[in-house]
């Protein structure tokens, strides 16, 4: 048995890896991508794109962390002593590292929006316009912009510090029940709203019109990028899981955690875009822009706007964390004693790396990168080029150098299970992230 650190029960590590999953993707990107891709169609897409493509890699990671009880660099190095996968580890270190630097911009976002809402400052606009001027005062402040990415990140480097089951096992496992609890109060608000039918007819009826290549591309993305595979965080939670655990099942769990609250960010923003007469397809803009001008036309609008913002707050914070832990994890190796000190500089070199993306929306808007701002650079970087690649190594890796009766020993699952899996994470997973990989680089020779 591993001396490292464990999580101490089997629920903590599934609320810890599903808050590593429910981020941005579930509530803020899943419900814009659904809203400009048709609703219904997309949704099912989704679902199914998430269990047959995202969840067999899901799988695979959790089998190479808990098999190697090491970080991501070692599991791989003493797994497959002399050969060169333990690039994986060290190239999802850096993506990780990428991505949080950015992503922290994003909750630094969440955090003025939250500020303003529990102030009585947000719902007072007129009318959108004024929630779009927030929006883009907000983001091209220099030292707001700074201010709120680095409180977002000391949040982060606290938890992180404090060690797995004290710091991430318990962050996660009272963040995610409230996110639920919370999230149910808004889906009850929404749905009794007049009108409100029309949100939900549009999540579930499907319109078949919206069936096609583009629609599933966008789902398959979606799917991929909603549960955190590709950049070893997975491997790296799953190493602190007692060998006792099944996998599988701890996967599933996760996936379907992911797709419930993706479900429930819908049941908020749709039923109450269409009962006040909006747009679902509003894009990015959905959750900054045109939610605040929903509820402020709600009784108590802002109370339900704040716990909205708190539910965003939990999920960015419990991804943000996991993105952290895999760069102290693989810094620290077998001296536990250097988390605190790990999490700290790791904390403030991404906090540095990641300014630029925070001042890109203001003083440094005119710096583009393959004409692209450094925000959507780096993002471009690490979610066309970076995940695509950590994820289709991972599945060639658990699908080819394991052996068979390595993979069927590591899952402990039915014949049934275990062959379903190992066809997926051979063959289908692998096709389906090159098409990802490709999508995402198309626009590079256009």
């Amino acid at each position: 048995m591993s001396s490292r650190d464990q999580f101490t029960t089997k629920i903590g590590f599934i609320l810890a890896a599903a808050g590593s999953a429910i981020g941005l993707g579930a509530i803020w990107k899943f419900p814009y991508m659904a809203g400009t891709n048709g609703g219904s169609v997309f949704i099912l897409l989704f679902i199914l794109c998430t269990f047959f493509i995202g969840l067999p890699v899901l799988i695979a990671e959790f089998m190479i962390g808990r098999r190697g009880q090491k970080d991501a660099v070692t599991s791989f190095k003493e797994q497959a002593p002399g050969k060169p996968w333990y690039l994986i580890g060290w190239g999802g270190m850096v993506i990780a590292g990428l991505i949080l630097s950015f992503y922290s911009v994003v909750g630094g976002w969440i955090l003025s929006y939250l500020g303003r809402a529990i102030t009585f400052k947000l719902t007072n606009a007129s009318s959108e316009m004024n929630y779009a001027d927030l929006f883009t005062n907000i983001i091209s402040s220099p030292s707001e912009a700074i201010l709120v990415q680095g409180l977002f990140m000391l949040l982060t480097v606290v938890i992180v510090s404090a060690g797995i089951k004290g710091g991430i096992e318990k962050a996660s496992t009272w963040m995610m029940p409230l996110l639920f609890i919370f999230f149910i109060v808004l889906v009850i608000r929404s749905l009794t709203l007049d009108g409100a039918m029309e949100g939900v007819k549009f999540m579930f009826v499907p319109d078949w019109s919206y069936f096609n290549a583009e629609t599933f591309l966008m789902a398959l993305g979606q799917a991929f990028f909603s549960l955190s595979v590709g950049i070893a965080v997975m491997i790296t939670y799953a190493s602190y899981l007692s060998k006792t655990e099944k996998i599988g099942n701890s996967a599933i769990n996760v996936a379907s955690m992911n797709i419930i609250i993706s479900l429930l960010a819908g049941l908020v923003i749709f039923p109450a875009v269409f009962a006040l007469g909006y747009t679902p397809d509003q894009g990015p803009g959905l959750v900054f822009i045109i939610l605040p001008a929903v509820f402020e036309q709600l009784p108590l609008g802002g109370l339900f706007l704040t716990i909205f913002f708190i539910l965003l707050l939990f999920a960015t914070v419990t991804s943000s964390i996991s993105m952290l832990e895999i760069v102290v994890a693989i810094a620290i190796g077998d001296h536990p004693e250097k988390r605190r000190k790990i999490a700290w500089i790791g904390g403030i070199i991404i906090f540095i790396f990641g300014i630029p993306s925070a001042l890109s929306f203001g003083i440094l808007s005119d710096v583009k990168i393959l004409d692209r701002s450094i925000f959507d650079f780096v993002d471009f970087l690490t979610n066309s080029i970076g995940m695509p690649i950590g994820a289709f190594l991972i599945s060639i890796f658990a699908g080819y150098y394991y052996t068979k009766d390595i993979s069927r020993k590591e899952l402990a699952a039915s014949s049934l299970m275990f062959n379903i899996w190992y066809i997926l994470v051979r063959f289908v997973s692998p096709i389906a992230i090159f098409i990802i990989f490709i999508q995402g680089i198309l626009p590079l020779f256009k």
